[in-house]
This record gives C-alpha cells, structure tokens and sequence, in this order.
C-alpha cells in the first residue's frame, strides 16, 4: 500500500463520516479515528519475525504528511435539479457506497414517496467499506420521487431524493 493509496482512504474516511476505521495489510495496520472535528490517523507497523518491507518503512515515514479536512455533516442537499424539478430540492449522496432504503432486510423502508420528512430525520443508508452510514435529512418536507434503486451503487454526490420544501 503506498502513500497515495493512504491519503485516498483518509479523505474517504474523512468524507464518510465514519468515527473508526480499522485497516490491516501485510504487515501495515492502519487506524484513522475521527473526533471532536479533526481526523487523527495511527499507523502501526507490526513486524512478525521478518525484517519491515520497504512500501511499510515508507508508509510509516510518509504518514504525517498527510492533511485531511475535518468531516461534514452526514447529508448535503443542492440547488433544484432539473426546470421542471425546479421547485424541489435534492437529497445527495456525501459517500460512494451502496444505497439501500431499509435498515435491514426483514424491516420496512425509512421513506416512501408521499413520506413527511423533518430535518435530522434517517432517509437511507450507505454501506461504504462494511459500515452502514446513516443518511440524515437536512431539510423538511415531502418526498417526492426516490431517484435511485434499492442495493445498487451511488457515487459521491449522486441525487438520491427529491423533496417538495413546501
């Protein structure tokens, strides 16, 4: 794993809003901790009975190189969409990941089209790198159209929802 690779994960992570990510490869164990509005990383180099690789000394040594903004809040919503979707507001994706409507299989949809939704209130989840994140609702109103099928894949600040403010 190189710098370059680390430093995408960190702003990941930073992205997702994820409080602990835990990552081991080979001999490398990487921690990236957010609180408190800064994202700390640890880089731990666990060595077995071999002599360190030389990508793991790099890793090491290049590890405090590396800023990351402090993470956003977890939903992000835009300016209208399209003319004729002018009046309503979208609901975007802040993670890459997979959308899913439900909390889990067995239980019912956060929203349906039609739902009254207050801001703060869960409208989805996004499964990035095996955590569930929990997309909150920044605004108040009424769903409109879901933009996106249930289990498929979203990209960072992909329209999801579309909500009539009025």
């Amino acid at each position: 794993m190189d710098l370059k690779e680390i430093q995408n994960l960190i702003k990941f992570v930073a992205k997702s809003g994820a409080s602990e990510v835990n990552l081991e490869y080979d001999d490398v164990k990487i921690t990236i901790k957010t609180g408190s509005g800064e994202v700390k990383e640890t880089i731990i180099q666990q060595v077995q009975a071999a002599p360190a690789p030389a990508a793991a000394v790099s890793v090491q040594a290049a590890a405090p190189v590396a800023p990351v903004a402090p993470a956003v809040p977890v939903a992000e919503t835009s300016a209208p969409a399209a003319s004729e979707d002018s009046k309503y507001i979208t609901v975007k994706s802040p993670i890459i990941g997979t959308f899913y409507r439900k909390p889990s299989p067995d239980k019912s949809n956060f929203v349906e089209v039609g739902s009254e939704i207050n801001t703060g209130d869960v409208v989805c989840v996004i499964e990035a790198m095996k955590l569930f994140n929990e997309i909150e609702s920044e605004v108040s109103g009424k769903i409109v159209k879901v933009l996106v099928d249930d289990a498929s894949p979203v990209e960072f600040d992909q329209p999801l929802f579309l909500v009539d403010p009025a």
